[in-house]
This record gives structure tokens, sequence and C-alpha cells, in this order.
């Protein structure tokens, strides 16, 4: 396994801009977000209760998942009335064009302060490295608590394959992983041809995407135990409104 290219939190905005992405330890997304590390290991707990993703088109039985939207300005964070999510089949090409309404996230995660917090962190960082200089900016989030399992022998955490996935940020923060091999990152350059490969294992690592200028995938993982599953949580933000939404929308508070 590839050691991740970790930075240190007061370089996480500077990173992003030139490269296009950053990887931070989870002591570092501690510091960076404000959020004590302990309250995001309790969160942990929930990804034990997703139900399964009935739109897999692959026929795989292989991922579980929650979803939730919230639009954040100006440090308040805005629940909005569970949607489905949508994608054009330009950035997803398996799942692009579809409709698909997941499980929402449960109050137990989404009323912790943490997650506010761990929320207003990225809409800061996503105001320092994509809004003009002073504008206020509202980030239209949504976040996805994916289990991938090795039940039936291969576990595809990006079925679709390299994407971008059609947004301004993308984190990636890797909640747990047990009793599997596999399940590499890889992100390369969209108009370029460098990249880099590497394997988040601590929990609640975490990997930042300007997903204007990075592809991103994960490869399958195999079981090395019996129960082998790796847990993510996904949060885009995205400026505009959201996917499949009309430009502008302004959704109210649930």
């Amino acid at each position: 396994m590839f050691s991740p290219p970790f930075t240190p939190p007061s370089d996480v905005v500077q990173h992003l801009r030139e490269t296009g992405f950053a990887v931070l330890a989870p002591e570092a997304v501690a510091a960076w977000s404000g959020c004590p590390l302990n309250d995001l290991m309790a969160l942990r707990a929930d990804w034990d209760t997703l139900p399964p993703d009935d739109f897999l088109k692959d026929g795989g039985r292989y991922r579980r998942r929650r979803h939730a939207c919230f639009v954040l300005e100006g440090g308040v964070v805005q629940p909005v009335p569970h949607r489905a999510h949508w994608q054009p089949v330009e950035y997803n090409a398996l799942h692009g064009g579809m409709e698909r309404w997941f499980a929402p996230m449960r109050p137990e995660v989404v009323d912790q302060p943490v997650w506010g917090q761990l929320l207003r962190a990225l809409a800061a960082v996503s105001d320092a490295v994509f809004a003009p200089a002073g504008a206020a900016q509202a980030w239209y989030t949504e976040a996805h608590q994916f289990r991938i399992d090795t039940t039936d022998g291969i576990g595809r955490p990006t079925p679709e394959g390299a994407h971008r996935d059609g947004v301004d940020l993308v984190a990636v923060f890797l909640v747990a992983r047990e009793g599997v091999k596999g399940g590499e990152t890889r992100v390369f350059e969209a108009a370029a041809p460098g990249g880099q490969r590497f394997t988040l294992t601590a929990p609640w690592s975490l990997l930042l995407l300007d997903d204007a200028r990075m592809i991103h995938e994960t490869t399958p993982i195999q079981p090395q135990a019996p129960g082998g599953f790796r847990d993510t949580l996904v949060v885009t933000c995205r400026r505009g409104g959201f996917q499949g939404a009309p430009q502008g929308e302004r959704a109210t508070a649930g």
C-alpha cells in the first residue's frame, strides 16, 4: 500500500489551490475542522444501521447508504427537505439521469453539534478556494454515508469508475476499514497526465478534491476476514443549487 501524502492543517487551502487536492490525517482533520476526534469517532456506530442501496445497476448487493442535503451560508447550516440524489450521465455514466431516493440520514447524526461544525469547516474551505474574495456564497451540500462490504466477495466503492461529481468540493472521509484488502484511492488531473495513488487506513482521515480539476476513484475491496467492510462519509459542496434543481433554487428548512 502507498502511504497518503498528508497535508498539515494550516496548508489545506494552499494545497487545494496549487494541486487540486489535499489529504489530512485524523489529528489534522480535528485541528482543521475544530471537531474533537473523539466526537467524530462517536458517529461511527451509525454506519452499522445503513440500509441497502437499491439502485445499483450492476446487480451488486455490496453497498449500503444514507443521504441528506443542507444549504450553508454565513456559518448557518440549514437542513432541507429530503430529496433525491441526481447526477447527469456526463458525471456518472452508470447511474446518471436517475432520481435515486436513498434513506435519509438519521437525526441522531445530523443533530449532533460535531456534525454542524464539520459542515461549517467544509463550507469555509469552499469559500476560501472557490468563492470570489469577500463574496457571500451559499453552498448546496449533499452528504452520503456509505458502507461497502465483501459479503459477495468483491465490494466496489466507485462502481462508475474514475469520475468527477459535478460539484465544486468533494470531501471523502474514511470512517472505518475492517477485514479488507484493496480500496486504493486514485486521483488524476483532469487536464494533465499527473496523478497519485494511496490507501486511506486511519479512521477519519480525509481526502479533499477540487472536482473541476481532479478525477477520482477507489479500487475494489476483497475480504481478508469474514464480514470485511469499508465505511466512508462523502460530502459535496456546490454553488448555484443542487444538481437536478433549477439554478439558484433555495430550499426551505425541513
